[in-house]
């Protein structure tokens, strides 16, 4: 009995130790499992934390537009495929009908739909892959801005984690911004405001409630549901998304009705008339906003900056017309263009006014020759490094210098056309560009004044330029058309040269000012020997090499510039140049290969090349100036003075010379008198000494005779004697 007993009771006591143990593995696996959990979502948690989504802090990518200087918009540009908008420039009907077709719980949940994912979830586990997201517009965020488009549930994780950081740290409204400048909507149109452009030509904000559906409706598949390839289907969807907008309460059945029945009008991918416009001028705001300002290329592309310049439409309009024009322009090798650049800058406060920096398809921030390119400048250097020093030193525009053969420690120029005048003015000489009173002018006053003048006209020189070569523009590094401009502006701004820019100032997309130029202007020489310059340079237009610059009722000055080729070759040049103006503008225009050699050269002279470009630029966009002649009258009126005078001591000279002459004849002729007398004298005595010679010889004729009869007389008184 007592052993049954005992029996029952280990029976019972195990059965109540076994019900203990399994209550302890259930604590246990709670413990664990809750343990488990709660490191799990402290993992994701930290996850989360560690989650970076600053991305999406950086502004929605917005165009920069160019205003010309009448503060009208000239261009625009933008290096993003995005056309950022706020979320008060979206209309609530977009908003709508966005959350009614992608995510109609958006404003309520925390960025995860459990009922969406689980969903999804079923469907992926009864097709054995994945073929549903279920995603949120904050997944949907997330995905396209961090993550690939692959269908992994490695991916979906990240997402996840990502999708509550996003949650987390910005408010709905920042989230469906961000989300409709993203999201793409077919065409190339990415971002609602492309949209809106690309479909119906105009802006988020002029969207209509029908026009909002379509494109909310695209999202699910743009290229299939596209309007342009298939209205039926985009129609269908429209009008689901209408029937949805209808469920969520946003719009009522009238306004479902309504919307079906406006028509739909399709712009036919309407592209922004601003933007492209004026690319080299575009080109060269950007190096500026960069090199001056500090700025990124990716602040000037995309942060919507609003940039005022000096840009004038009628001259770089001009400019851009005649560059299109081949026939403006000789005809190059099949292999290479005839290549060029032009600069057009406002004198009196340095504004560029236009600018081309070649000819052909352009490449987005690719060579501008008009600001870039580094070519010897030829003879149009003369005015910059041999007259105005000279002029300054006290050389004045009618003295005389000589042309004729010079050797200086084995240099010897020579002028164009091999000849030689013997002497000329300075104004003759810098009117046909005589090489050689050049070369002489530059050695007599001294090489420093004109190294020092040269790079008082802001053209930087090298050691290598410290010879008498610099007279002839043979500079080692050469100088961009842009360098050239901002020189000669010096002359028809009295000797003062205004530092060339294009930009005035710069705001944000707000409108706040960040940056503003301030005027820059460098006094290099004396006004009246700015003038004297101007004086001869009008000479150049007018008599010289740059007739064809000539413009009808207008006075122009200029100087051309040919450069020689490296190889031999006759009747060859490697550069063309011209640099005019008129008192209110100058141009620098420059013609060439950009890979000069026996076969890509230029023929002729650039009197018939780079001037008539200039000539046709400015014939376009003179009504864009006033002033039709420099303000000369003063010098004019001194130089005649001294032209009277030289023509006054000319002649003094001249009968000084002819009354030398004449005294030097009459004294010849005295002279000439004195010896006759001589003569005359000589002759006389001679006569007188032979008449005295014949009578003495008469005389002893006589006594020879007398002695002779008398011999005779004596032999016959001793013959008679004899007789006797």
């Amino acid at each position: 009995m007592r052993r049954m007993e005992r029996r029952e009771q280990r029976k019972l006591t195990g059965q109540i130790w076994s019900k203990f143990k399994d209550k302890k593995m259930i604590v246990k696996i709670l413990a664990t499992g809750t343990i488990f959990v709660l490191s799990c979502l402290l993992i994701f948690n930290i996850l989360i934390l560690k989650s970076d989504v600053s991305k999406l802090d950086d502004p929605a990518p917005q165009p920069t537009i160019i205003y010309d200087q009448n503060g009208d918009v000239a261009s625009k540009i933008s290096g993003s495929k995005i056309e950022g908008v706020s979320i008060e420039q979206i209309p609530d009907q977009v908003i709508q009908a966005v959350i009614a077709t992608e995510d109609q719980k958006f404003y309520k949940h925390n960025g995860i739909n459990v009922i969406g994912i689980v969903k999804a979830l079923t469907k992926n586990l009864t097709s054995g892959e994945i073929v549903a997201g279920g995603s949120t517009i904050t997944q949907q965020l997330a995905k396209n801005v961090f993550l690939t488009q692959e269908r992994t549930y490695t991916r979906k994780f990240k997402e996840l984690i990502l999708t509550k950081k996003i949650e987390r740290t910005y408010s709905k409204d920042e989230i469906m911004e961000r989300y409709l400048n993203q999201i793409y909507f077919g065409e190339g149109a990415w971002g609602i405001q492309r949209a809106s452009q690309t479909y119906f030509g105009k802006d988020v904000s002029e969207l209509t409630i029908g026009e909002s559906a379509m494109l909310a409706g695209l999202i699910k598949s743009p290229s299939n549901l596209s309007p342009f390839k298939d209205m039926d289907k985009s129609v269908e969807r429209r009008n689901l998304v209408l029937s949805l907008m209808e469920k969520e309460g946003y719009i009522s059945q009238d306004d479902v009705e309504a919307a079906k029945e406006q028509p739909i009008v399709l712009e036919g991918k309407k592209i922004d008339d601003y933007k492209g416009k004026y690319p080299y001028y575009v080109d060269h705001i950007i190096e500026e906003a960069i090199k001056n300002y500090e700025l990124t290329e990716n602040e000037v592309l995309s942060g919507g900056l609003h940039i005022y310049t000096e840009l004038n439409p009628t001259i770089q309009n001009a400019v851009e017309q005649v560059y299109r024009d081949d026939e403006m322009f000789p005809e190059g090798q099949s292999d290479q263009l005839i290549q060029s650049g032009a600069i057009f800058i406002n004198p009196s406060s340095g504004g560029i006014n236009a600018l081309v920096g070649g000819r052909g398809e352009h490449t987005f921030r690719g060579f501008n020759r008009a600001t870039q390119l580094k070519r010897q400048p030829a003879s149009t250097i003369k005015p910059l490094a041999v007259y105005t020093p000279a002029l300054e030193q006290g050389y004045d525009i009618f003295d005389i210098l000589p042309d004729s053969p010079i050797n200086i420690a084995g240099y010897q120029p020579m002028n164009v056309d091999n000849q030689f005048r013997g002497e000329v003015t300075m104004y003759e000489a810098l009117v046909n560009s005589y090489n050689v009173p050049a070369v002489w002018l530059l050695q007599r006053m001294g090489l420093k004044y004109g190294i020092n003048a040269v790079e008082r006209f802001g053209i930087p020189l090298t050691e290598e330029d410290s010879n008498l070569a610099l007279a002839l523009g043979g500079l080692n590094e050469g100088v961009s058309p842009l360098l050239m401009a901002q020189a000669f502006s010096t002359f028809p701004n009295n000797g003062v040269m205004a530092e060339a820019h294009a930009i005035q100032k710069i705001e944000d997309v707000n409108g706040e000012v960040m940056a503003v130029w301030h005027s820059n202007a460098t006094n290099v020489t004396d006004p009246l020997v700015a003038q004297k310059i101007t004086y001869m340079l009008k000479g150049v237009v007018e008599e010289g090499s740059g007739m064809n610059a000539q413009v009808e009722g207008w006075e122009i000055a200029g100087k051309t510039g040919t450069t020689q080729l490296p190889f031999a070759n006759a009747g060859g040049a490697k550069d063309h140049w011209f640099v005019g103006y008129t008192p209110q503008i100058v141009g620098a225009v420059w013609m060439g290969y950009d890979q000069t050699d026996e076969n890509h050269y230029l023929s002729g002279y650039s009197g018939s090349t780079v001037t008539k470009i200039f000539n046709e630029i400015l014939s376009e966009s003179i009504t864009e100036f006033s002033q039709k002649e420099f303000d000369l009258l003063a010098l004019e009126k001194q130089l005649k003075d001294q032209l009277k005078k030289k023509e006054k001591q000319k002649e003094r000279d001249l009968e000084q010379k002819e009354k030398q002459e004449e005294e030097k004849k009459e004294k010849k002729d005295k002279d000439k008198d004195k010896d006759k007398d001589k003569d005359k004298d000589k002759e006389k005595k001679e006569k007188e000494e032979e008449r005295k010679k014949e009578k003495e010889e008469k005389k002893m004729e006589k006594e020879e005779e007398k002695e002779k009869k008398e011999e005779e007389k004596k032999k016959k008184e001793e013959e008679k004697e004899k007789q006797e």
